[in-house]
């Protein structure tokens, strides 16, 4: 292959204690954990709204915080970022949770459908409040890097191409876009086809009028691809897609927007209307670390010495995981951490690690982590863990779930909770 060699000298644009590398909702829990804990922050965002697959991705539903029978396992920024999506949006948390935790078993679950478009810009301003140096339209294109130490990030934007140098960095890409290329061992996954957009038709509008809900506005089956989490749908003549490379990307782009033509081309235009595509794919595991420890399915109801936080199955009821430290980092470099959809998990378990609410743990938890790294000098797979559990904890994160909410052997576990798949 031919290549064209490319010298140039940027320079130090500025410098931040903590650089987060993606605004999804691991980016800003990441972000804003680490300013709680007093560092400077800078969060670099390469669309114009955060909140990534949960807004721009149209994955408008934070999954249960519950174990299924009235138990909740998740806590901290994931409950807090729930309840600021219903503030000024749809609230469709079930009556049963509306007071927090119900005082009798339920098999209703802690969920809630929220409007993507207003939970960014609540985002928006929860960032800006917490102090963090929040970019917009800026792209991490590469880490500078000493040996297995990172310098920071270049970034390409309107303003060019610029250094931001950082004590830490967390990349919270969702593709693990920076780890990778700072040369950390990664996992490359692959992904069913699912693609789908938000419409209105004058049925669901004459809905909306009749229910006083603007949320029967939409419309579902606007979906050209309808894969599920399990494969179910996946047409057989199409390859799956690995999502890290701009001609897969592409391909996905490309196949999703022509057949969802194909769909509606036949309709009366008059009678409806597309109100919002998605703007990034909506893959589900492209690539992860290959972290110092792997979580697996088997995993369930297992106690890890370094856990960052317990969290729940949002797809089968009871089934219990804790997410360690080591499945967010690589044991030689030191002050890089990944958060989100890139945590180490196999199988079923990178799908239990991926979602909203563990998404949001994991950044705080990297942003937790950041915060006492650069305190006490020391690299992040090195921390005290104990020191760390007890900085996590004081969050309002459970570092360990409770034993008691393990079901006995001869009790009915793992039924799903038919939430549908995300």
């Amino acid at each position: 292959m031919k290549s064209v060699e490319i010298h140039e000298s940027l320079p130090i644009k500025a410098h931040y204690d903590v650089i987060v590398a993606g605004g999804g909702l691991a980016g800003v829990a990441a972000a804003v954990s680490a300013a709680r804990h007093g560092k400077k922050v800078l969060l670099l965002e390469k669309t114009n709204m955060l909140g990534g697959l949960a807004t721009i991705g149209l994955i408008n539903f934070f999954v249960p915080l519950c174990n299924g029978r009235g138990k909740q396992i998740i806590f901290g920024m994931a409950e807090e970022l729930l309840l600021l999506s219903a503030k000024h949006g749809f609230n469709t948390i079930p009556p049963e949770w509306k007071n927090g935790e119900p005082k009798e078993p339920t098999n209703a679950r802690y969920v809630q459908r929220f409007s993507a478009q207003i939970f960014a810009l609540e985002l928006t301003k929860w960032v800006l409040d917490s102090g963090v140096t929040l970019l917009f339209d800026c792209l991490c294109t590469k880490p500078v890097m000493e040996g297995t130490h990172c310098r920071g990030l270049i970034t390409e934007s309107k303003s060019g191409r610029e250094f931001y140098e950082a004590g830490i960095v967390i990349d919270a890409t969702g593709d693990a876009d920076i780890i990778h290329r700072a040369g950390v061992p990664t996992v490359q996954g692959s992904n069913y086809f699912t693609y789908f957009a938000f419409g209105a038709n004058l049925e669901s509008c004459q809905k909306a009028a009749e229910s006083k809900s603007i949320r029967d506005l939409y419309k579902g089956g606007y979906g050209s691809g309808n894969a599920n989490l399990y494969g179910k749908g996946h047409p057989e003549d199409i390859p799956l897609f690995k999502g890290t490379n701009v001609e897969d990307v592409t391909r996905y782009i490309t196949l999703g927007q022509t057949k969802l033509l194909e769909m509606i081309e036949k309709d009366d235009p008059s009678s409806r209307e597309i109100v919002t595509m998605p703007t990034m794919p909506q893959f589900r595991t492209t690539r992860r670390i290959e972290g110092d420890y792997t979580v697996q399915e088997s995993d369930k109801y297992k106690h890890f010495e370094d856990s960052v936080g317990a969290i729940c199955d949002f797809d089968r009821r009871d089934f219990l995981y804790e997410v360690p430290l080591r499945s967010m980092t690589c044991k030689k470099f030191g002050n890089l951490i990944t958060a989100g959809r890139t945590v180490a998990g196999e199988g079923y378990a990178w799908d239990v690690l991926r979602v909203i609410p563990p998404a949001i743990l994991t950044g705080e938890a990297a942003g937790v982590a950041a915060a006492l790294s650069l305190e006490s000098k020391t690299a992040i797979p090195d921390l005290d863990i104990k020191e760390l559990q007890t900085r996590i904890a004081k969050t309002g994160i459970k570092i360990h779930f409770d034993d008691a909410l393990i079901p006995s052997a001869d009790a009915p576990s793992g039924e799903s909770a038919d939430i549908g798949h995300f």
